[in-house]
Order: structure tokens, then sequence, then C-alpha cells
């Protein structure tokens, strides 16, 4: 599968909106508009290192009837592969990036009766879009937005100020947390949840909806995996004949993609399953941190995720 060409945007604004969060502006090159995009949607920023190339998904979070901008928001991690320290760093007004066109994997249901927005931190990022696409319907919705405390409610104020009672924000350091099971209790027929944050929010809405009796199709989360750093692995892409080392800092993705690799992605976070690949020959351990694939495949040893997953083992062979 072909990637679609990037999109060339400038860094029209930077501001540090939390302790952890920079907001960004994205202009295109030249002028005009930038493709639609709907709440939900996320694009990949490719952003050209010294040494490599990162390419991150993030959430769009402005208004999809402004399309003279995208706006982004990336939480600081001390600890990652470097892409998050990338744009806190060294991404300045005036920084020129690319953009891969938006991706839809988390859409408002356009059927539901009612719509239950929850989220924690940084995960509020897409739900603001679709706050806003939800301002002409007279469909019903309502915002739990969870916080770490004083400092990290910048969002949650700003969508107080425009929509009142409908945002219920939570304040963990002064001991306010969502009680899921009583927000989704009782709610009426036709109803969808949708969650974005910490895997622990999302597993408690999930489990406080199921005992609810929701159906899992009115369940709607969206997870994206930060990559994590491991030990050093060489795999051997099969029909590329090749043998890639794969270092602790760089995702399998990234190091089959530096050798000219062509692997298929959509989200680059081990959520839209674009870029499963058949494990031809194992000898060790598979260590799988995707949200895709099933516990029965992750159990064979026969597939993984590139993206996000990666290997303990003295041999790895590919279908690529």
């Amino acid at each position: 599968m072909k990637q679609a060409a990037t999109i060339p945007v400038e860094v029209a604004a930077i501001a540090q909106v939390t302790p952890l969060i920079k907001q960004f502006m994205l202009r295109p090159v030249g002028g005009g508009e930038l493709p639609p995009f709907a709440g939900g949607c996320h694009v990949v920023v490719v952003m050209p290192g010294r040494d490599r190339t990162f390419r991150n998904p993030y959430s769009l979070m402005g208004s999809p009837r402004d399309l003279t901008s995208y706006q982004i928001a990336v939480r600081r991690h001390d600890q990652g592969r470097g892409g998050s320290l990338f744009m806190h760093q060294q991404v300045q007004v005036g920084t020129r990036l690319d953009v891969a066109p938006p991706v839809n994997l988390f859409p408002l249901v356009k059927l539901a009766r009612k719509h239950i927005l929850v989220a924690g931190g940084v995960g509020i990022t897409p739900i603001m879009a679709m706050i806003d696409d939800l301002r002409s319907s007279r469909v019903p919705w309502e915002l739990h937005y969870g916080v770490r405390g004083p400092g990290h409610d910048y969002f949650g104020r700003q969508l107080q100020a425009s929509h009142g009672d409908r945002i219920h924000l939570y304040d963990a350091a002064a001991g306010h947390t969502p009680d899921f099971g009583r927000i989704l209790a009782d709610q009426p027929l036709g109803t969808h949840v949708y969650t974005c944050g910490p895997g622990g929010m999302i597993a408690a809405v999930e489990k406080a909806a199921r005992a609810a009796g929701w159906a899992g199709s009115h369940i709607h989360a969206e997870q994206f995996t930060v990559p994590p750093v491991g030990a050093p692995f060489d795999v051997h892409p099969a029909r590329s004949q090749l043998t890639v080392h794969v270092p602790p800092e760089r995702s399998l993705l990234e190091a089959i993609e530096a050798a000219g690799v062509d692997a298929p992605y959509l989200c680059r976070g081990g959520a839209c399953g674009q870029c499963e690949t058949d494990v031809l020959a194992l000898d060790g351990e598979l260590l799988h941190h995707d949200n895709w694939l099933s516990d029965e495949d992750k159990q064979s040893g026969k597939k993984i995720m590139p993206c996000v997953s990666r290997a303990r083992c003295t041999r790895l062979v590919l279908d690529r």
C-alpha cells in the first residue's frame, strides 16, 4: 500500500497550555486550505531530526469548520523515544514540517440519540473537535474530563466557558474522580460513549458500560500506544532480503522504514491494524504493545504490529 503524499505545513503559533502540554497551530505552506476533517481525526506529523525522522500521530483538536490551520497538542514524555521532546524543544514558530492527510479511526456515530464523551489528560484533543461538530446538532451530549490537578485543566476551563454545565471537570489532586457506573446507568436507548485517555480510564469506562448492560457497538475508545524503548534486536524482512538492526530507541516500523522496506500505516499507534505483519520465523518472544490484535493472535506468535511492538529474540523473520 503506497502512502498518501504528505502536506507541507509551517508552525504559525505555539502555546504552553499546561506544564506538560504545548499546543501547535500548523498552517499550509503557501496559504490556502488544508484537507477537511471531522471530530476524531488524527494526522501523522513528520519531524526531520538530525539523526532520524520521527513520525508521530496527533489528534486534530481545532474546529473542522476552519481549514486554514490544524491544531494539535503534544504532551512531553521525558523518557520517551524523542518525538515529543523534538516538538517541545526543537520546533519553533516558523519551523516547517509535513503532515499526512487526516484519518478518522474514532468518529462520532451519526445515528446516536445521545453522546457521552469521556477524556483524561491530553486525551481531550479529539474530543474537542467532536464537540465542535456537535455544536449544530440537536442530539444531547455531555463531557466528563479528568485532569491530574491545578495547572492541568486549561482545556477543561476553556470548554466550560463555552459550554457551561455540559462540561464536568474532575481534579484528581482534590480527590475528584468520575463515577462511571453512575454516569452510564439509566441512559436513553441509543446513547454512545467515547473515551480517549489513559488505558485505566478506558478500561474503567468499558467495565462500567458492560455492567450497565451496554452493547459493545455503543462503546468507543481511542488509545494510541507510544512505542516503548527496549532491548535491541535484528529482524529479517523476507521479501526484502535484508537484515535490519532495531536499536532501543527506534520502533520496529521505524527501523524497517529506514532500511527501505515498504510498510503501510495509518496511525502508528497500535490502533488501526494497517501495519499488521505475519511472522514467518521466531526464536524468542514477541513483545506486543498494540490494541489491535486479539489475545489469540498475540499468543500464536504469528502476527505483530511493528508500529509499537518489539521482540526479545535471536531470530525474527517478517513477511515484508
